[in-house]
């Protein structure tokens, strides 16, 4: 008895999911599917209501699909309040309560954060001002940057060489755009799948036409006398003019908010166990609020039990999914989080997919294709096992190693379906960049606890 009436008081009441993209929509969904009957309110920052975030850089600076059409389908009837175009600016979590920058407010009594990410802006606020400096993270950004790649830029110049700047470049050059990118480290993707890869993206952007400026940093953007952008400077001293500037330098997490809430949450995200139970600052778990989606640092069960923030689509669907669920079950019916961390890319006519934990690697072993055709997969080892692989227009085996790491096969690769070229296959170093210097944004990172992190500075909890 005492059973049934617990979950039928999980399955009423008022619950509030602030952030109104993909992992609010389909925690919503869930929520409804599972037989949630209660209050709902998505709360969002934007005026939209969900849209599919990759198609921003995919598909619409081609032109093969359009910002207003982005919208993302609605699996289920969710019979939500929605809050849209209205910020989430605090949390009072004795009161159940999140505060609203219109001045209102929205009681709770089970909340779930999705707040998500935006794009980290250049930091000279001045600079960043100027006419034809622009970022892609939303739906506005990527109208703004389709229109002036419409207009025919005589040179756009992009910061950073991550995924996203790699599919802006790439973009650029298909219209015929003369396009620079600059990256800190090497080579592109470093990051995200390390020096080895990196050098395979390199030569592929180079060969597209691409001028690819490596090992700088931009020091100055420089404008006009009407405020629009003409020109940057970089730190071997050389000046590229340029009309149109994308800053691509990664992500920052929606956390400022949640300052003085209580809540384990910063810079890196905010923590939760693996049931996207939210901790606090004190490291104990909260059982009223929940996080999922690009805010989120859980432990990985696969993965040495090491806090992972994924800016990955599938995990968004698949935490919000799980965090729902356990929203309004019984705690003998909770379930972990346990997705397979998987990212694709599309560029200059490669398709590129991942799956695991490519940081984690040290080593990189090339088990199919080769890396001098652009046809290829390669898995990463750490400490004796697979963590990872990747493919470059090889997707063929990419779900086999995917159950291999997931069963914590060892690394080096021994299995005879490895490709046996004359050149020998031996595992050769991944070539990540020190993860204590700052590179442009990998879309994983591992942020499990580390001697050099700076003391914890208590704040009371807003009352």
């Amino acid at each position: 008895m005492a059973d049934d009436r617990m979950e039928r008081l999980r399955r009423e009441g008022r619950i509030a999911i602030v952030g109104a993209s993909l992992a609010g929509l389909r925690a919503a969904e869930t929520l409804r599917a599972e037989g949630f009957t209660g209050e709902l309110t998505l709360i969002g920052d934007e005026p939209y209501e969900p849209y599919d975030r990759p198609p921003l850089s995919k598909g619409v600076l081609m032109g093969l699909a359009s910002p207003e059409h982005t919208d993302l389908p609605q699996r289920w009837e969710i019979d939500a309040k929605w809050r849209l175009g209205v910020a989430a600016t605090g949390l009072d979590l004795p009161g159940r309560r999140v505060l609203l920058a219109d001045g209102d407010d929205v009681e709770y009594d089970r909340l779930l954060i999705a707040t998500g990410t935006r794009a980290r802006p250049w930091p000279n606020e001045a600079e960043a001002a100027l006419d034809g400096v622009l970022v892609l993270r939303t739906r506005d950004d990527a109208v703004r940057l389709q229109q002036r790649l419409k207009a025919g830029p005589r040179r756009v110049f992009v910061i950073g060489a991550g995924f996203a700047g790699c599919e802006i470049a790439s973009a650029c050059r298909e219209k015929g755009i003369a396009v620079t990118v600059a990256e800190r480290a090497g080579a592109p993707l470093v990051g995200a799948l390390g020096g080895v890869i990196g050098a395979v993206s390199a030569d592929l952007m180079t060969e597209n036409g691409v001028d690819l400026r490596t090992h700088v940093t931009v020091t100055a953007l420089e404008g006009d006398s009407v405020g629009r952008v003409r020109a940057v400077h970089l730190s071997d001293e050389s000046v590229v003019e340029a009309d149109v500037v994308v800053v691509s330098l990664g992500s920052l997490r929606n956390t400022e908010w949640l300052t003085g809430s209580g809540l384990g949450a910063g810079p890196r995200g905010i923590a939760c166990d693996a049931g996207c139970r939210a901790f606090d600052f004190r490291g104990i778990v909260t059982d009223d609020v929940f996080v999922a989606g690009d805010v989120a640092r859980s432990p990985h069960a696969l993965f040495g039990y090491q806090f992972l923030s994924l800016e990955h689509w599938g995990n968004a669907v698949a935490q919000a999914e799980t965090a729902a669920h356990n929203m309004i079950c019984l705690p003998a019916d909770r379930r972990p989080h346990l997705w397979m961390p998987a990212f694709w890319s599309s560029q200059f006519g490669v398709n590129i997919k991942s799956v695991g934990v490519p940081p984690m690697g040290d080593d990189l072993m090339i088990v199919q294709g080769s890396l001098a055709e652009r046809r290829f997969v390669g898995v990463y080892g750490h400490q004796g096992r697979m963590v990872a692989a990747v493919s470059f227009d090889n997707t063929r085996w990419l779900e086999f190693y995917q159950r291999q790491i997931e069963r914590g096969a060892p690394f080096p690769v021994e299995f005879p379906t490895v490709d046996r070229r004359p050149e020998g296959r031996q595992p050769v170093a991944a070539d990540f960049p020190d993860p204590s210097l700052p590179t442009h944004a990998p879309g994983v990172t591992l942020s499990g606890y580390s001697p050099a992190d700076q003391q914890l500075v208590f704040t009371p909890a807003r009352h």
